[in-house]
């Protein structure tokens, strides 16, 4: 399998990370995240949340602190529009889109499927494509009851410390979700280890993406 760069090798990017919900980066990509951010020093990140209040969004903060720690620069901005109804506000989350636009020149965007069958992770997902016309949209998973996971064409292959260390993380930042019976480290593990069956990661994790276009 042939590896791709992004940019020069060591060099600092800029990361935009947007997600639907508290949890879904870290779940959806945050082992690509540590790995990024431990090869790159000296990487800025914008982090952006689009549903989250109280509790939820305490433990947003909390968790994008340890998750960016190894970043040079970090935003982190949770925004409270109303979960599971985004397609009925998305002209507010288009003009939120549109002030993200205006502040930031992402080398990477990291945003939820649009074949995400869950509305509000899809409605980020077409958002993204149509608010940042030239950039490099890296669209991350998330499992779920509706049984949408997709054949990725991109692959981030993870070493078994990483990829222990976002799931000790997610478990312990996202305790208001300990109850679910999908949320636990069992389920993290296995997307991870199928991931790394795909792509032959040398020990055996890693995360997918879907990248649509790339600029050769």
């Amino acid at each position: 399998m042939i590896a791709a760069s992004l940019g020069a090798s060591g060099a600092p990017l800029r990361i935009l990370c947007l997600g639907a919900h508290c949890d879904d980066l870290e779940i959806g990509c945050g082992g690509t995240i540590l790995r990024l951010l431990a090869e790159r020093p000296g990487s800025t990140v914008r982090w952006e949340v689009f549903a989250g209040d109280g509790e939820r969004a305490s433990e947003a903060r909390s968790s994008a602190a340890d998750f960016l720690a190894a970043a040079g620069r970090t935003q982190v901005e949770i925004n409270s529009f109303r979960e599971s109804y985004f397609p009925f506000v998305g002209a507010q989350i288009k003009d939120r889109f549109e002030q993200i636009k205006a502040e930031v020149e992402p080398d990477l965007i990291l945003t939820p499927r649009t074949e995400d069958l869950h509305q509000d992770h899809r409605l980020i997902g077409e958002l993204t494509w149509n608010t940042f016309r030239d950039h490099l949209i890296a669209e991350y998973e998330i499992p779920k009851y509706e049984g949408d996971l997709g054949q990725p064409n991109v692959f981030a292959p993870l070493s078994r410390a990483i990829a222990q260390r976002k799931i000790e993380l997610v478990l312990r930042h996202f305790r208001s979700q300990a109850g679910r019976r999908w949320f636990r480290a069992e389920t993290f593990e296995s997307l991870m280890r199928l991931r790394g069956i795909e792509c032959n990661a040398a020990e055996g994790f890693a995360e997918a993406l879907y990248v649509r276009k790339l600029l050769l």
